[in-house]
């Protein structure tokens, strides 16, 4: 039985208790009625007139009986707390709309999205690291299968093979093997060896040819020092022994020195006894072919990547050249010469059209009312866009024919060629040749093979791999890649690791002459490449400013990624 209390009403309630059951009143009749005929609360309506971006206002069954699932809002979050997003086109879909055709986007890939469009050069680091899972469309790749690799003019750094079939045949030649595959390197010894090798241990003239495949020329040559690359090697080099580093005297004469080899290498490249060699210093890298390589009929030097200073000085020196990866007004850039006037005469020019150009503010009388612009920041203006290019790929330079040679004294005589601090000051460029010249030395890239065990679906098989290590050419790639074409029967595949800056290299240029093989194999049948190397060089790039990445050969069919 209730007590009575002095004071107190049954029927009262606190005011806190009254709030509490005006809301579950208007919970229930909400509840009650259909989807389409709650209404908004006047606050919520107040917001919209203003203007205010809101959520869909939650379905107030997901607090008590109908759809569990239904969203509830959090009640510590902003009213308009969406991230900011693109204005949607009037013509688009809603955004509720995309959200249904792509359930799986969320924001961290809509973010990639942003980045690739707007640095789509980017896009192809990203690609590499997630090689497993992405589909290559046949614009990523110049041809899908074929028997042979397309030309790559990049230098690697690392090569990794890996086969089913072991490489042991590789290591621990005998002294018999190494002093044959040299001699046969040093006389350009054409070796063909059959489709494919049962037993490659025990085939002494497929190890010879993988001896002679390795060897290169370099200039200079101190074993102490790594002397490819040079762009970015500062790191590597520090704390080495230089002496020359402060000796004018011994700088001097390791550039007369390296002067002689220069010109040595590039007499050889004028009578086709050379095919290419490169250039390396420490901001950009030159790649010297010979006439008939790359669907050219001259002697062409494409130089990467370069700055303003280094093309004004070539410019003053009277090189003509282009850069043939930058256009303007949808027409290529013309070629800059050096020659036809001078700098009294470009001068007097430049300032006959500034005067030209604000000559329609004298017709119509306030040329003295409006201060023209001096011609520096008119100068600075017009050659923004060279400044933005610099130290990128779309700097590359092409120079041709007989410029070639101004180019090379331009090069000697340079002191912008030679770092005058640093690691690397005073050391001369890398020269860099397949085949001899005066003062070269011969070095051998480094292979090693590896046998590993790689788990399967039935437990663990043997996985072999064989990895080459230092400045690879073009002509060395393409010859491991024919004796592991016979030696693993026809079924590998292949990492390369290409070094940056020579990528562009592979850009395809204006075609002069395309030599038919007997005329090519005549001019150049003494430069030293196995025919079929040569064929291969002769070809017109097709990789763009992209080189090979990842090799796969299958029943002697290539595929390759870039």
């Amino acid at each position: 039985m209730a007590l009575s209390v002095p004071g107190y009403s049954p029927s009262f309630r606190k005011p806190p208790e009254t709030l509490r059951l005006r809301r579950k009143r208007v919970r229930s009749l909400e509840a009650a009625a259909s989807p389409r005929e709650q209404p908004e609360p006047a606050p919520r309506r107040a917001a919209l007139a203003a203007g205010l971006l809101l959520r869909p206002f939650p379905a107030a069954a997901g607090r008590g009986g109908g759809d569990p699932a239904a969203a509830r809002r959090n009640p510590f979050a902003r009213l308009d707390n969406r991230p900011p997003a693109a204005a949607e086109s009037p013509d688009g879909p809603p955004r509720g709309q995309q959200e249904a055709q792509d359930p799986c986007l969320d924001s961290n890939q809509e973010n990639d999205l942003l980045w690739e469009e707007k640095f789509p050069e980017r896009t192809a680091v990203a690609e590499l690291l997630q090689t497993p899972q992405v589909s290559f469309s046949k614009s990523d790749i110049p041809s899908s299968e074929s028997t042979e690799l397309p030309v790559d003019w990049s230098i690697k750094t690392r090569l990794l093979f890996t086969s089913s079939q072991p490489f042991t045949w590789a290591d621990h030649l005998k002294a018999q093997e190494e002093a044959q595959g040299i001699i046969q390197h040093c006389r350009a010894t054409e070796v063909t060896l059959p489709q494919s090798i049962q037993d490659p241990k025990l085939s002494t003239e497929l190890r010879c040819a993988f001896q002679q495949s390795l060897l290169y020329w370099l200039h200079p040559a101190f074993p102490w020092l790594p002397l490819f690359p040079r762009i970015g090697a500062d790191r590597k080099m520090t704390g080495k022994i230089s002496p020359w580093s402060n000796d004018e005297t011994l700088q001097h004469i390791l550039m007369s020195d390296w002067s002689v080899s220069f010109t040595s290498l590039y007499n050889l490249l004028k009578t086709k006894l050379c095919p290419y060699f490169y250039v390396c210093t420490y901001q950009f890298t030159i790649l010297f072919r010979a006439a008939g390589l790359a669907g050219n009929d001259v002697i062409t030097a494409l130089m990467s990547p370069t700055t303003r200073g280094i093309r004004e000085a070539m410019k003053n020196e009277g090189i003509e050249f282009s850069l043939p990866l930058i256009k303007e007004n949808g027409y290529q850039k013309k070629k800059t010469s050096g020659t036809s006037l001078g700098n009294g005469e470009e001068q007097v020019i430049s300032d006959d059209d500034e005067d030209e150009s604000f000559s329609w503010l004298e017709e119509i009388g306030v040329q003295d009312k409006i201060k023209k612009p001096d011609i520096l920041s008119i100068k600075l203006r017009k050659e923004k866009h060279e400044v933005q290019m610099d130290h990128r790929p779309e700097s590359v330079v092409l120079v041709k024919g007989m410029n070639t040679l101004t180019l090379l004294n331009f090069l000697i005589n340079s002191k912008s060629l030679i770092a005058s601090s640093g690691p690397q000051a005073g050391l001369p460029p890398t020269l860099l040749s397949p085949v001899a010249f005066r003062g070269a030395t011969m070095q051998m890239l480094k292979a090693r093979s590896v046998n590993v065990k790689t788990q399967a679906v039935s437990g663990y098989k043997d996985q072999f791999s064989l990895e080459i290590t230092g400045p690879i050419m073009p002509h060395s790639l393409h010859s491991v890649t024919m004796l592991l074409k016979s030696s693993q029967n026809g079924s590998f595949s292949a990492g390369l690791y290409t070094h940056e800056p020579t990528a562009v290299f592979n850009i395809c240029l204006p075609v002069n002459k395309i030599l038919d093989k007997e005329t090519l194999q005549e001019e150049l049948g003494n430069c030293g490449l196995h025919p079929k190397t040569l064929d291969q060089l002769s070809q017109i790039p097709t990789l763009g400013k992209s080189s090979l990445r990842l090799v796969e050969l299958s029943d002697f069919v290539y595929n390759w990624r870039s």
